[in-house]
């Protein structure tokens, strides 16, 4: 699935990236636009969110539209939409990959903890989505949702981010079926570690960081943890006619952690 396999497969199709500004999201922004995708792109960093254009921008003819908001209100996520599709006139692709972490277990994880998390991983997903719906059913377009190997296996530490992330896959094959009959495809990338700043911004310092990622060696089959464009490049498969018979699927892009048992 290199880039070179893909190229151009996004020709004439609108993108919606959230998370756009940094990691996955940002990653996945510059490889769509390497592949002919025009891009609505937002962020809550205006700064970063304008360098991410940047780089899109080198790749393609057309300027991509940058949205700086904050996708926990409700006003910012049909501004997003609204402006989108003011902009471009259709959406074929959402690509759902704004998301934050926090450290955390059943004895200290706070309820207001809890809320900002689901707040931002899960209800501002469910509203965005809901609110593209019916373009992507007009575009016969498509979703790819960004969770975790944290949806798929049990880690001790980060509960509120590992139910997030559930409810996440859970919400890809139920939209998946929901949407199958209107010909729109709902799938999701399960990323193990990626080296970004997500841990460092979720309450990690530089020290445990670095300790963090020696560990993947041993947590992860392949020995290392993953780059964000090698999870941008399963999402550009899964958003590309390529997958065209792919729904419902949650597919990891996680070094083998999925498949590995404790030791």
């Amino acid at each position: 699935m290199a880039a070179a396999g893909l190229t151009r497969s996004l020709s004439g199709k609108v993108a919606l990236i959230t998370g756009a500004s940094s990691g996955i999201g940002a990653a996945t922004a510059v490889l769509f636009s390497k592949l002919g995708a025009s891009l609505a792109l937002t962020g809550r960093k205006e700064g970063n969110l304008a360098k991410t254009g940047e780089e899109c921008a080198k790749n393609s003819e057309v300027k991509p539209l940058l949205i700086t908001g904050d996708l926990g209100k409700e006003d910012d996520v049909q501004r997003v939409v609204d402006e989108t599709i003011k902009h471009f006139g259709q959406l074929n692709i959402l690509v759902n990959s704004a998301g934050i972490i926090e450290l955390g277990s059943i004895e200290n994880t706070s309820l207001d903890q809890y809320d900002k998390m689901f707040q931002c991983n899960v209800r501002s997903v469910y509203h965005l989505t809901m609110l593209c719906t019916p373009h992507l059913v007009a575009s016969k377009g498509n979703i790819v949702n960004v969770s975790s190997v944290n949806g798929l296996r049990s880690f001790p530490g980060v509960l509120a981010y590992n139910m997030s992330k559930a409810s996440i896959d859970q919400m890809t094959r139920c939209v998946a079926l929901e949407l199958a009959p209107k010909e729109v495809r709902c799938n999701g990338v399960n990323p193990g570690v990626i080296v970004t700043e997500l841990q460092k911004r979720g309450g990690l310092s530089d020290e445990a960081y670095a300790t963090f990622l020696e560990r993947c060696k041993m947590t992860h089959a392949l020995g290392r943890p993953g780059q964000p464009d090698e999870v941008a490049r399963t999402i550009a498969f899964l958003a590309s006619d390529e997958a065209s018979f792919i729904t419902g699927a949650s597919l990891p892009v996680d070094g083998g952690r999925h498949a590995m048992c404790p030791r």
